[in-house]
């Protein structure tokens, strides 16, 4: 540390690849920090260059937040124009990650995730809004049922939101001010996004990915903010990547039903994508969620699609057209509501997630189920109440036994398969009721597995087949094929 050492109130000597480096320094509390105070720091490792900006946290604490992505020493230098937080340097070691420390998830190719430090990633996610904004109980039963469930990945809002099933007013609010007597977006209410920032590290203690959707159009009048100006939305975005963009396990969804906030234009969401790509040096995972009309996916500031559809069989085409990857993150909810979209029986959703993903794609859950509380899982979280989550945890243990680089094939149009040619096949028949498939395999011997994915069985079928063969099925609804080329261990 240089000579204005006593301005410091803490700094990090040590922290692991992708972990947080902090820099807390004490400035001005006077006037409007959030508007009167710019503070960034520049840290360099040989020819590495990153540039994160401060935020105000409140009490005149003024915070730098880094996310290493390189092992070795460290050095960083801040600017300011406040006098007593410019350029004040210093140097920190980044070690080699803890065991299960991954760091955060990229885009693979054109159609798979991995984590940073190549391990593979598929996404199996749910959606809970506002979760993180209701009473303490439902909060922790909301960590504990996602801790004993096939999630690792999360969509919630930073916002609250406003409709019949979330009407009540949060205990706090993200910018100074009431409903009664109006929000001062100048002014960022620190507690709420600190908040924020611990249930995001809960998620991250859990091996959850957090999917921050950052505006959304169900405010209908009563906060304002989803009709900020230009000035206050750039600001509330800086602010939520300088406090949030050194967790590892954060992604960005620009807008949930972003064609439904009439009010900001195509130029709006294009200036907002490309001030995360500024700010965000972290690079996390950026897309935007549609109502109605999608949005181009195909832009370089977009990357990966995040669709609305019931109907999943699209993956397979968008793929091909935007050569990312495809998750359809609202295809309908398991649930009771008088709405079409909130009543899927666990069955269809399941259906729906089991095609999804064996077009190449990925399929969020969501559930919607009224009781006697009005709790719902999408709204509120809590406890899940539907019959689909265990079926989905069946599917993913056998995903995760899939070879990675499986990609969804075209050869099978009439039924959505994923392969490995010549070494693996999992083809799924949802709501077709075949009695018997007939496949021509490249040579070698292989083994096949019928599996009732709404029963959860694999039954291994005698022998073994090769070439051209038939395959007799049981005519029922939601069963599929893994057929596997035997090595010399399957023949042992």
């Amino acid at each position: 540390m240089n000579g204005k050492e006593e301005v410091s109130l803490r700094v990090t000597k040590e922290v692991e690849r992708w972990g947080v480096f902090e820099l807390t320094l004490e400035g001005p509390s006077h006037g409007n920090p959030f508007t009167d105070i710019r503070l960034c720091a520049v840290f360099k490792k040989e020819r590495t260059y990153a540039e994160a900006e401060g935020f105000y946290d409140g009490n005149g604490n003024y915070r730098i937040r880094f996310m290493p992505e390189e092992e070795g020493v460290w050095t960083y230098s801040t600017s300011s124009n406040c006098s007593k937080l410019d350029g004040i340097t210093g140097e920190f070691a980044c070690t080699r990650p803890t065991s299960g420390h991954n760091g955060p998830v990229r885009v693979k190719g054109t159609v798979h995730f991995q984590y940073a430090d190549g391990k593979r990633f598929t996404p199996i996610g749910t959606t809970s809004y506002g979760w993180h904004l209701q009473r303490e109980e439902l909060q922790e039963q909301t960590l504990l049922m996602l801790q004993h469930s096939p999630f690792n990945k999360i969509r919630m809002s930073v916002f609250p939101t406003n409709d019949e099933f979330r009407d009540a007013e949060p205990n706090n609010y993200p910018f100074e001010g009431t409903p009664e007597q109006g929000f001062d977006y100048s002014r960022l209410r620190p507690e709420y996004f600190s908040h924020l920032e611990k249930k995001v590290k809960d998620l991250a203690e859990l091996g959850v990915q957090a999917e921050l959707i950052l505006w959304h159009p169900y405010d209908n009048g009563r906060w304002g903010f989803d009709n900020m100006s230009s000035d206050e939305d750039d600001r509330y975005l800086r602010y939520v990547i300088a406090r949030l963009g050194a967790q590892h396990n954060v992604w960005w969804s620009l807008a949930n039903d972003y064609d439904f906030m009439t009010h900001k234009s195509s130029e709006d969401w294009k200036r907002l994508f490309r001030l995360i790509q500024e700010c965000d040096y972290g690079r996390h995972l950026r897309s935007i969620h549609n109502g109605r009309v999608w949005y181009d996916f195909g832009v370089p500031w977009v990357t990966h699609a995040s669709i609305k559809s019931t109907d999943v069989r699209v993956v397979s085409e968008c793929t091909k057209q935007f050569g990312k990857p495809v998750i359809i993150d609202e295809c309908g909810f398991e649930g009771n509501l008088n709405t079409r979209w909130g009543s899927l029986t666990p069955e269809e959703l399941v259906c729906r997630m089991w095609e999804g993903n064996c077009r190449g794609g990925y399929v969020t859950h969501g559930e919607t189920y009224l009781n006697a509380e009005h709790v719902l899982w999408l709204s509120h979280g809590g406890e899940v109440q539907g019959r689909s989550v265990r079926r989905i945890e069946f599917m993913r243990e056998i995903l995760d036994k899939a070879p990675a680089h499986m990609a969804y094939s075209s050869d099978r149009l009439d039924a959505a398969t994923l392969e490995v040619r010549g070494e693996y096949y999992l083809q799924y028949f949802g709501p077709h009721r075949f009695a018997y498939r007939e496949f021509s395999l490249p040579d070698g011997k292989y083994e096949v597995d019928l599996i009732d994915t709404w029963n959860m069985t694999i039954t291994p079928l005698t022998g073994t087949f090769e070439g051209r063969f038939r395959i007799d099925l049981p005519a029922k609804l939601y069963y599929a094929l893994r057929i596997r080329k035997m090595t010399e261990t399957s023949y042992k």
